[in-house]
């Protein structure tokens, strides 16, 4: 069998010697590459496949990595990566010993700059053409950005600002006419890319062919030459090369591995439901009974779980694109005309937002619920995904309640408190399979700030949030067979604590753990010591959280092994406080 063309590019240099006949076999054995790793090891798998030739072209034109290349999120970069070094690691991706999915500065010096959220491209790409120009220096800067991050507030923000600033900054805009859902809105609609751009200040050249490579050769060349902020329109086709992709894009954004003749996923044995479909039942419920009950998502409702409730209740669900801060601000009005929107985000996104529930919802007191779904760590996904910081961004804000369950039903429960209690409400819950615990079969809300003792104990206690219940009580059996008795707390609310209960429990046993999945600094461990250093000062406290760093992407229990915050890690922390 003859040597594959693809297994000579060591780095991109190699595809500036190729003919276009050449390069056009490099794409094709790529993109079989891809279909079969994406089938051995799942991944961001369509979008990739989409841009083939596009990533071809690109790097056979620019002079990478002198030439700076930015790409947008990185859903689209798995052909980047197997171009620039990192071919073989791509069957580890998103694992310990892998590569990350996403872009990393620290993995490559083709990886120019960081993503993992969307619309961050062009703002990034018109300081790097800027710095070059103040410099002096001869490089050309691109952001590749796809139609789904191009609806994004910051990416508009960045092209408005190259129109005014003249920086030749490139950009490549990938048009599939997807995101991870469809897109939404006005300038999806209008299709007049050439239009919207160039009444920014910006040139454009295109729209061209993304699958067909002679003619993105010959645009790539014209976009390096150009010498103001040009775009360069390119239509793709995402999941191009594999026929169910091709037929369904949005189910095959990202994937489980799967059997390649037949398209059939892997699945995981049958198990609990996730926290986002025990979630998006729990909501539904609700609405089934409240006509008020609205639901928000930022251009993820298969993700949310809202693709499921908008089954049972079509019509009560909108997608506003990748635009949190809109979101955000977009339920307050909802709220304030008197419906109870739950506005469904992941917790990574939230931050996007951050003024807006100040500013918009917990300072007019106004009755929004957040559902921060991957909430804590979320495996493979890594540190721009983690969940890792809302509590303490979130628990400084005055009038907002914020919450986390320890399994579906107390999910369900707590959905419905902050639904009917009338006030700025976040909930938080993590990314995977749920408990597998009984429902109720009508949930009552719970009252908020009271927490429940699981286990009573007094020669330590544990006090756990959310998820960290579990390795809590796994802890407190180990210790009982110790002889040890550990008493175990649910708080249920980071934000109010159950001061009487917390406060009762410290006390008889003057030996406190705290567990969250959260960032030690000004988490849930913070506030618990804010409370007892001023009630309880007899009380020693150990805190397990996440460290003061950004956790590399793993599987989820690695994660936690790693991170200090499993039942292992409990049993360590009780046992020196009462050796001590």
């Amino acid at each position: 069998m003859p040597r594959k063309l693809l297994e000579t590019i060591r780095a991109p240099s190699a595809l500036r010697s190729l003919s276009p006949g050449e390069l056009a076999r490099v794409a094709e054995e790529l993109r079989e590459e891809l279909v079969a790793l994406g089938a051995e090891a799942g991944g961001h798998f369509a979008g990739s496949l989409g841009a083939v030739e596009l990533t071809v072209a690109l790097h056979a034109v620019f002079d990478t990595p002198h030439d700076r290349v930015v790409w947008d999120v990185g859903h689209q970069a798995y052909a980047h990566k197997a171009l620039t070094g990192r071919r073989e690691g791509l069957r580890r991706i998103k694992r310990g010993d892998g590569p990350s999915g996403f872009l990393r500065r620290s993995e490559s010096p083709y990886d120019a700059f960081g993503a993992g959220h969307a619309g961050t491209s062009i703002s990034a790409a018109l300081g790097f053409a800027e710095a070059a120009a103040r410099r002096g220096e001869a490089r050309r800067v691109v952001a590749v950005i796809g139609d789904g991050g191009a609806t994004a507030g910051m990416a508009f923000e960045a092209l408005n600002h190259a129109g005014h600033l003249g920086a030749p900054v490139r950009v490549v805009f990938n048009d599939n006419g997807m995101a991870i859902a469809p897109n939404v809105g006005g300038l999806a609609r209008t299709g007049d890319a050439r239009g919207y751009f160039a009444a920014l200040g910006l040139d454009v050249i295109g729209p061209v062919d993304g699958h067909d490579l002679d003619a993105l050769l010959a645009a790539m060349a014209a976009l390096r030459d150009a010498a103001a902020p040009t775009v360069l329109h390119v239509r793709t086709r995402k999941g191009r090369g594999y026929a169910p992709a091709e037929a369904d894009p949005f189910g095959w954004h990202a994937t489980a591995p799967f059997d390649r003749a037949s398209g059939a996923r892997r699945r995981a044995a049958a198990g609990p439901p996730s926290w986002t479909h025990a979630f998006a039942d729990a909501l539904a419920q609700l609405a089934d009974a409240d006509p008020r009950v609205v639901a928000i998502t930022a251009a993820m409702p298969d993700g949310t779980g809202l693709d499921r409730f908008a089954r049972r209740h079509p019509g009560r669900v909108y997608d506003v694109g990748i635009a949190e801060q809109h979101a955000v601000t977009f339920a307050a009005g909802l709220a304030a005309e008197g419906l109870r929107p739950v506005c469904a985000i992941y917790s990574t996104f939230l931050q996007r937002a951050f003024d807006q529930v100040v500013h918009d919802v917990a300072l007019q007191q106004l009755p929004v619920t957040f559902a921060l779904d991957r909430a804590g760590l979320v495996g493979g996904d890594g540190p721009t995904h983690h969940g890792a910081f809302d509590l303490a961004y979130l628990r400084l804000v005055p009038h907002l309640v914020v919450a986390a369950p320890r399994d579906e039903n107390e999910l369900a429960r707590l959905l419905a408190t902050g639904v009917e209690s009338g006030v700025p409400f976040a909930l938080r819950f993590p990314r995977g399979a749920a408990r597998g615990v009984p429902l109720d079969p009508e949930p009552k809300p719970l009252a908020i700030g009271r927490g429940e003792l699981l286990r009573d104990g007094r020669d330590v206690a544990f006090v756990a949030l959310g998820a960290t219940v579990v390795p809590a009580l796994a802890a407190a059996e180990r210790l009982a067979e110790r002889g040890v008795g550990a008493a175990v707390v649910d708080a249920r609310f980071a934000k109010p604590l159950d001061a009487e209960l917390l406060v009762r429990v410290a006390r008889a046993s003057r030996r406190i753990v705290t567990l969250e999945d959260h960032a030690l600094a000004g988490g849930f461990g913070s506030a618990v010591l804010e409370l007892l250093a001023e009630h309880a000062p007899e009380a020693r406290v150990r805190r397990l959280g996440l460290p003061d760093r950004f956790v590399e992407h793993d599987d989820v229990e690695a994660q936690w092994r790693a991170a200090g915050i499993d039942a292992d890690a409990a049993v360590r922390a009780a046992e020196a406080l009462c050796d001590a």
